[in-house]
C-alpha cells in the first residue's frame, strides 16, 4: 500500500520508498513518498498562504481541533502504539505508551490555549495604558527524529497550533508510518487546509529546502548535533527565522558511596537499556564512587542476565531490536572500540539470532573506563553504558561535566548536601536525583546546554517562548 505526502489539505506524492519492521525484515509495512523539492515547497507556499487563517481562528474552534487530535489519538492508542512499535522497534508497551503521551500532549496544549496570553502594565503618562501580547511566529517547519516518532511531533506540532502557527513537518525518513498516521488524524479534525502540511522523505532534500526557506518563520529541529548545527546556520542565513535545536547527549549518572544499592540498579537499567537505549536522555556514563564501584556492576551484570531481547511486538519482551542496520552497525562499532580502547567488557554486547531476521543486540556493560574514551564521549544512541570509577563527590562532578554535551545528568545519594553540590555544579539543563536520567514529563520545560541545545526550551509553558512573539501596545485615550 502506498501512503502520500500531504500538502495544501490534499495527499500526493511520488518517488515512494519502503518502510521494513527492523523485528522482522522480511515485513514490509507500506511505500511512502518521498518529497521533491518542488513539492516541499508548495508544502511551504501553502502554509505560507494559511498563516493568517489560522492566526484569526476562533481560540474556542482552535481548542476544539486539538482536543479532537487528542482524543483520537487516545482512542486509538493501542493501534497507533503497535505501529510504531512494528517499524521503530521498541517494545509495544512502550509504544502504547509514547502514543498516549502524544494524546495527553494535544490535550495539554489546548488547555493552553485558554490561558492568559499577555500582561498589563501601568504608564508614567496620562491616559496611557500598556500591554504586551503574544502573537504567533507564522509558518514553522518542524524535523523530528526517528527514536520518538510520535511523542516529539507531538510536543512541537501541538503547541505550534496552539499559539496560532502553520505547519509543515518532515519527520525522519525511518519511521514515516507513525507521522503518516498522526498526520490523518490531524487532517481529519476540521483545521483548514494548508495549516498543517506533511512532506516525508530525505533531509538533503526536504530539510534543507526547509531551513533554506525565506517563506518558513521558524524551524524546531531534534537530532544530531552535526544536522542541527547545519540547520541553524541555514535558517540564520536564509530569512532569518528563529532557531531550536535539541541535538545530542551523552549523559551521566553519579552513584555515590551512600547510596541506595537498589535504586541505583533501577536507574542505571532504565537510563541505559530501555528503548533499546535510543533515547537522548540514556544514561550512558555511570560514575561510581570506590565504595560502590564493584557491587554496583555486579548487581548491574547480574540484572542484565535477565532482559530478554526480541521481537518488538512479543509478549514477554524487554528489549526490542535496533532501529537499522545503519544503528545496529554503528552500535556494534563501538562496542568493538570500547574493547580496544581498553574498557572491561563486563556483560552483552554480543548480536542475537531470533526466530525473525532483524537488528538484534544483547545490551553491552563496561567498567574501567576512562572519561576521555570514544566510548565515553561521543553518542552511541544503543543500549551500552561505561561505568567509570571516581575518588568522591567532586571528582565525579568533574568527571561528569567532561563532555560536549549537556542535556541531562543524576544522582544517586542519601546525602542533602551531595544533593545541593550537584544541582549548582552540573552543567546540564535537567537534572535527576534518585531516579532515572531518561524520565521526562510533558509540562516542564524540555532541553539542555553546551551542545545539546540551542534556542527556547521545549515543552510545557515554555514552549510558548519560541512559537510566539512578544508585542508591547502602548494606547493613549484621547480626551
Amino acid at each position: 500500500m502506498q501512503f502520500e505526502n500531504l500538502i495544501g489539505g490534499r495527499w500526493q506524492g511520488q518517488n515512494f520508498t519502503q518502510n521494513v519492521n527492523p523485528s522482522d525484515t522480511a515485513d514490509v509495512i507500506g511505500e511512502y513518498a518521498s518529497a521533491t523539492l518542488d513539492e516541499t515547497q508548495d508544502a511551504i507556499r501553502a502554509a505560507a498562504a494559511a498563516r493568517g487563517q489560522w492566526r484569526d481562528f476562533p481560540p474556542a474552534e482552535r481548542v476544539a481541533a486539538l482536543r479532537r487530535i487528542g482524543n483520537t489519538i487516545l482512542e486509538r492508542r493501542a493501534e497507533l502504539g503497535a505501529a510504531l512499535s512494528r517499524e521503530e522497534g521498541k517494545i509495544r508497551a512502550e509504544g502504547i505508551g509514547e502514543a498516549t503521551r502524544a494524546g495527553m500532549t494535544f490535550l495539554y496544549y489546548a488547555s493552553q490555549v485558554e490561558q492568559e496570553q499577555g500582561s498589563l502594565f501601568s504608564s508614567s503618562r496620562a491616559n496611557t495604558a500598556i500591554h504586551t501580547a503574544r502573537k504567533p511566529v507564522g509558518a514553522v517547519g518542524i524535523i523530528t527524529p526517528w527514536n520518538f516518532p510520535l511523542a516529539i511531533p507531538a510536543w512541537k506540532i501541538a503547541p505550534a497550533l496552539a499559539f496560532g502557527n502553520t505547519v509543515v513537518f518532515k519527520p525522519a525518513d525511518l519511521v514515516p508510518s507513525s507521522a503518516w498516521l498522526l498526520a490523518e488524524i490531524i487532517h481529519q479534525s476540521g483545521i483548514p487546509d494548508g495549516v498543517f502540511n506533511l512532506v516525508m522523505g530525505k533531509g538533503r532534500t526536504v530539510g534543507d529546502a526547509m531551513a533554506k526557506s525565506p517563506d518558513l518563520n521558524a524551524i524546531t529541529f531534534t537530532g544530531s548535533t552535526a544536522t542541527g548545527l547545519a540547520i541553524a546556520r541555514a535558517g540564520i542565513a536564509n530569512g532569518p527565522k528563529r532557531i531550536q535545536t535539541e541535538m545530542g547527549g551523552k549523559n551521566s549518572l553519579i552513584v555515590l558511596d551512600d547510596a541506595d544499592l537498589v535504586t541505583a540498579i533501577d536507574a542505571v537499567m532504565d537510563g541505559a537499556f530501555v528503548s533499546t537505549g535510543q533515547r537522548c536522555t540514556a544514561t550512558s556514563r555511570v560514575i561510581a564512587t570506590r565504595g560502590i564501584y564493584p557491587s554496583l556492576i555486579e548487581g548491574v551484570a547480574k540484572r542484565m542476565k535477565g532482559l530478554r531481547v526480541g521481537h518488538a511486538l512479543e509478549a514477554d519482551i524487554d528489549i526490542g531490536p535496533l532501529a537499522s542496520q545503519a544503528q545496529f552497525d554503528q552500535v556494534s562499532e563501538y562496542i568493538e572500540l570500547g574493547q580496544r580502547e581498553g574498557a572491561e567488557l563486563v556483560a552483552g554486547g554480543e548480536a542475537i539470532e531470533n526466530s525473525t531476521p532483524g537488528y538484534y543486540l544483547q545490551p553491552a556493560l563496561f567498567a574501567g573506563g576512562a572519561s576521555q574514551m570514544r566510548i565515553n564521549q561521543e553518542e552511541i544512541f544503543g543500549p551500552v553504558a561505561c561505568v567509570i570509577e571516581t575518588d568522591d563527590l567532586d571528582d565525579a562532578i568533574i568527571t561528569a561535566n567532561d563532555t560536549r554535551y549537556g542535556l541531562c545528568a543524576g544522582i544517586i545519594t542519601d546525602s542533602n548536601k551531595a544533593i545541593v553540590k550537584f544541582q549548582r555544579e552540573m552543567d546540564a539543563g535537567m537534572l535527576h536525583v534518585n531516579r532515572s536520567t531518561a524520565l521526562t514529563e510533558l509540562h516542564v520545560p524540555f532541553g539542555g546546554s553546551k551542545s545539546s541545545s540551542y534556542g527556547p526550551r521545549e515543552q510545557g509553558t515554555a514552549a510558548r517562548e519560541f512559537f510566539t512573539t512578544l508585542a508591547t501596545v502602548y494606547t493613549t485615550t484621547v480626551v
